[in-house]
C-alpha cells in the first residue's frame, strides 16, 4: 500500500509544499514540490490568504492521505515565529477541514528521520531527500527540501512496516529518528 504524504514548511514570505508516496517497503518517490511565496509589502491577510489558495490546490489536485507540518518553535525574531504560526494555523485548518491526519515534527525529529543526525544542516538535510527521492540535484530553495523532508519523515514515523507476516526493516537514518523519538518521550514525561 502506498501512502501519499503532503509535508509543509511553513513560512509567510516562503512556505515550501512537497508531496511524496511512500510505499509499504519505505520506498519514496517524488509526486510534486512547490514553494508558495508572498510579497513581505502585501496585506497580512492576503498573504495568508495566498498561503491557503497554494495549499488547497495542491490538497486538491494531489489528494494526499496524510499532512506533516514543522512544529513551531520559540526563536529569538518574534516577526519570524508569528509568521510561521500563522501559516501553521491555515494549514491546520485546511487539513482539518478535509479530515485528513495531521503529524507535527520538531525540525530535529525531521533531520534524524532523514540524515541519522538530529542537528544536520540545511545541506545534509537537501542532499539526503535529493538521495532517498533519487533526484538529480538537491530541491531548491531550501523550504523545497524542507517540506519534502517532513513529509518523507511523517511516512516513516511509524517504524517497521508489515506486509502481512514479513516485516520490512528500518534504514540506519530511520533507526536513528526512531530512537530519537524515544528519548524524546522519555525526557517529556
Amino acid at each position: 500500500m502506498t501512502r501519499r504524504v503532503l509535508g509543509i514548511d511553513p513560512g509567510l514570505t516562503r512556505c515550501g509544499v512537497g508531496i511524496v508516496d511512500v510505499s509499504s517497503t519505505r520506498v519514496a518517490t517524488l509526486v510534486h514540490v512547490d514553494v508558495i511565496r508572498t510579497p513581505p509589502d502585501l496585506a497580512l491577510e492576503e498573504r495568508l490568504l495566498l498561503i491557503a489558495s497554494g495549499i488547497s490546490r495542491a490538497l486538491d489536485e494531489f489528494a494526499p492521505n496524510a499532512v506533516a507540518i514543522e512544529r513551531v518553535f520559540a526563536q529569538h525574531n518574534l516577526r519570524t515565529v508569528m509568521g510561521t504560526a500563522q501559516a501553521s494555523g491555515v494549514a491546520l485548518h485546511l487539513a482539518a477541514a478535509r479530515g485528513l491526519t495531521v503529524g507535527l515534527h520538531t525540525p530535529s525529529e525531521v533531520k534524524a528521520a532523514i540524515t541519522g543526525y538530529g542537528a544536520a544542516d540545511k545541506r545534509q538535510v537537501g542532499t539526503m531527500v535529493a538521495r532517498v527521492l533519487r533526484l538529480a540535484e538537491v530541491p531548491k530553495p531550501a523550504d523545497a527540501s524542507d517540506a519534502l523532508a517532513l513529509a518523507i519523515c511523517h511516512a516513516w514515523r511509524s517504524g517497521e512496516t508489515r506486509t502481512g507476516a514479513e516485516v520490512r526493516t528500518l534504514t540506519p537514518a530511520q533507526r536513528a529518528w526512531r530512537d530519537a523519538e524515544k528519548n524524546q518521550r522519555r525526557v517529556g514525561s
